[in-house]
């Protein structure tokens, strides 16, 4: 790769995976990811807490968690140095960053939580695993079958 590769600014989205405890904190979480993204020559446009959910699976002990969000520009390899950052760190979980080229200052803004859809009963789960692998057509045919013998078509 050049070197003039490696210089390119992008415009990054990058979320920010805190403990729960760091709700207690919010500004201590924004100013700990700002401070990772400056490190890394990034230049913060937008950050601000996204949202604090449980979360799909535990992840370090933790069933909760807070997430920051944070618009940036910076260099390519700001990324794999946050990533690696964070990856060190004990006081963030996880880093999602993407590229937001596509986005305005007043999109970035503009961005909130998506409601979660209702969480059905571990009992649902079980049920839908513990269907037959039969498909309910071959159940319907059996019954025809069934049905037509039963009839006794003029015996």
């Amino acid at each position: 790769m050049s070197h003039h590769m490696a210089k390119r600014i992008g415009q990054y989205e990058a979320m920010f995976l805190f403990p729960a405890g760091a709700a207690i904190d919010v500004e201590g979480a924004i100013k700990m990811a700002r401070g990772l993204i400056e490190k890394h020559g990034g230049e913060v446009l937008v950050i601000k807490k996204w949202d604090e959910r449980r979360l799909a699976y535990e992840i370090s002990g933790q069933k909760r968690g807070l997430y920051i969000i944070a618009y940036y520009r910076g260099p390519g390899a700001s990324v794999s140095a946050i990533d690696h950052d964070v990856n060190l760190s004990e006081q963030i979980l996880r880093v999602l960053i993407v590229k937001a080229d596509h986005l305005n200052e007043q999109e970035m803004n503009a961005v909130e939580p998506q409601p979660i859809e209702k969480e059905r009963p571990a009992r649902d789960d079980r049920f839908e695993s513990d269907r037959p692998a039969r498909a309910p057509r071959g159940r319907r045919e059996d019954q025809f079958e069934e049905e037509s013998l039963s009839t006794g078509d003029g015996e």
